[in-house]
């Protein structure tokens, strides 16, 4: 299964159902001015949770993902769902009714992930997120599990999730190649040849002040993501044209890169300050390049 996802973010909860709708009218009223319409097929909906104090953009309490769906996904015939599940403070009860909703509406795919950053891993009181890609393959046909190859030790991690049933990974937002190095060595080395859903975001000139993608992708002292977030800069500094050119320039290695490994290989795009008309612009431009639907 390929695809090519937009990352919905649920809007706040107080602004309910209304705010869902209005934005599942810009993705359509954008992707028809950016002449995008009907190649994105699916919306990634993030289940938000509180993480360190020092977000830089607040987070105020958000609607669930399943409610998002629910309100956007009929301004938008034909999408399909994605979303991610925190399983760690879920019992298996739980988590089993869950799901069950979640694929009644239409979700098809589930991304599982543990404890905020704010907690170690093995913390909380529910099912950890390998235990539930083991524990629920036959009430949930696609499950993925989060891939960030800058990460220390993601080989082995990545593998590990594969084995107890992962069928794509999600990569963190993408700013440098390091995914193809990555998916060429996993290839070398291990079986596995799970869908890869490659993300990439646009950075508008706001991230210069919030910086808020720098904290996204913040890995201290990963010298890999150091760099990453020195290209996340010079984006934001950038014009428009200027910022298409590097995106696709890093689309165009990045696809080159990977296509040829065995990988399925789907596109998860974010625009984490907003459906704005450049951030679709620029996806139409690396959509032009290449899309799974043409694969």
């Amino acid at each position: 299964m390929t695809r090519t996802a937009l990352e919905f973010v649920p809007p706040n909860l107080d602004a309910g159902k209304e705010r869902a709708v209005e934005e599942a009218h810009k993705i359509r009223d954008r992707s028809r001015e950016c002449g995008i319409e009907g190649k994105i097929d699916h919306l990634m909906i993030p289940g938000m949770i509180v993480e360190d104090p020092d977000r830089p953009v607040e987070m105020k309490p958000k609607m669930d993902p399943l409610d998002t769906w629910k309100a956007a996904s009929p301004e938008l015939p034909g999408m399909r769902g994605l979303c991610t599940q925190v399983t760690a403070f879920l019992d298996e009860t739980a988590l089993r009714q869950r799901f069950e909703d979640l694929r009644t509406a239409g979700i098809d795919g589930i991304i599982f992930v543990g404890v905020p950053r704010t907690m170690a891993d093995g913390e909380g009181t529910g099912v950890a997120p390998t235990d539930a890609l083991a524990n629920f393959k036959e009430q949930v046909p696609n499950r993925g599990a989060i891939l960030i190859p800058t990460r220390e030790a993601e080989d082995g991690r990545f593998n590990f999730k594969c084995e107890r049933g992962a069928t794509f990974g999600m990569t963190q937002l993408l700013y440098s190649d390091s995914i193809v190095r990555f998916l060429r060595e996993f290839a070398e080395q291990h079986p596995h040849r799970p869908e890869i859903l490659l993300s990439f975001g646009f950075v508008p000139k706001l991230e210069q002040r919030l910086k808020l993608i720098r904290w996204l992708i913040q890995d201290p002292g990963n010298p890999l993501v150091e760099k990453e977030q020195e290209f996340v800069t010079r984006l934001s500094e950038m014009s428009l044209k200027e910022k298409k050119r590097e995106l696709l320039d890093l689309y165009k290695r990045t696809i080159d890169g990977v296509r040829d490994l065995g990988f399925p290989i789907s596109i998860h795009l974010e625009a984490p300050y907003g459906f704005t008309r450049p951030a679709f612009e620029t996806f139409a431009t690396l959509l032009d390049y290449w899309e799974p639907s043409k694969a």
